[in-house]
């Protein structure tokens, strides 16, 4: 059985047959994004429920997708994540939500994601209690989607969430700290952008500060990407906040964080 370090093809077409059928099979993860992106998710998905004897739930997924009015693999993703969840309410079945939980397909698992998004009993405590053992998993791709399934309930909750996440900075998991970052960036990558950060940052404060010299390359990025975003409706905030970076906290860590938040405004 192949895991995650094997080396991903570089296109989709040089994805040897064999490896995307475990794929598709959920026999294995995806070692890259071209990978991730290749899988077929509707074949996923049908076997994963022959799998686990719960075909009957195929066919009403299928149908929310094909009235997708556009079908990404990031809708697809969210919409049988929604599907699997109002399947296992309608037919009391949490046991289909644990086996996603930790399946051996990094994208089933991504799908779980959306069943704690979008599960609409949940208050935000629970959602990112939830979501925390997500937000550390081994994969890239599950990492994404952790924040990326949740965003919507974190905008909504922002003042909340922010006093959650920031103890998630003191994580020993540089996971765990980063999605604290990534998950309030105030624009974001292919998602819904956070009005009231991008024009109130100071309301974040407390996470950055916690992570402005954090050893994590990965967690540093975050943090510098998350102020980039900030810097383009409020660069006054950035350029202030980095002048009092740099001197109180003159480390490689926080200098290479400055020098990622001012690269708009430096432009």
């Amino acid at each position: 059985m192949e895991d995650i370090k094997r080396k991903g093809a570089r296109s989709a077409k040089d994805i040897p047959a064999s490896v995307l059928e475990q794929l598709n099979k959920g026999e294995i993860e995806t070692a890259n994004l071209v990978e991730w992106l290749a899988v077929n998710q509707t074949k996923l998905l049908e076997n994963l429920l022959k799998e686990s004897n719960r075909i009957q739930y195929l066919e009403p997924i299928l149908t929310d997708i094909r009235n997708l009015k556009k079908q990404t693999v990031n809708t697809i993703n969210e919409t049988i994540g929604t599907g699997i969840l109002t399947e296992s309410i309608f037919n009391n079945d949490s046991d289909i939500l644990s086996i996603m939980a930790r399946h051996k397909s990094d994208v089933v698992r991504c799908w779980f994601a959306y069943t704690i998004g979008k599960n609409q009993e949940l208050k935000i405590k629970a959602i990112l209690k939830e979501i925390q053992f997500l937000s550390a998993d081994k994969h890239f791709g599950v990492r994404e989607i952790s924040w990326l399934a949740i965003r919507s309930n974190i905008i909504n909750n922002l003042e909340e969430s922010l006093e959650i996440l920031l103890e998630w900075t003191f994580s020993e998991d540089e996971n765990i700290r980063r999605f604290a970052t990534e998950a309030t960036r105030p624009r974001g990558v292919w998602c819904e952008h956070i009005q009231k950060l991008k024009q109130e940052p100071e309301l974040a404060l407390k996470i950055l500060n916690s992570l402005k010299s954090d050893p994590s390359k990965y967690v540093q990025d975050s943090v510098g990407n998350w102020l980039n975003d900030a810097s383009k409706t409020r660069p006054d905030f950035v350029k202030d906040l980095c002048e009092k970076w740099e001197k109180q906290s003159p480390t490689k860590e926080t200098l290479y964080i400055i020098k990622k938040a001012l690269r708009t405004i430096k432009k």
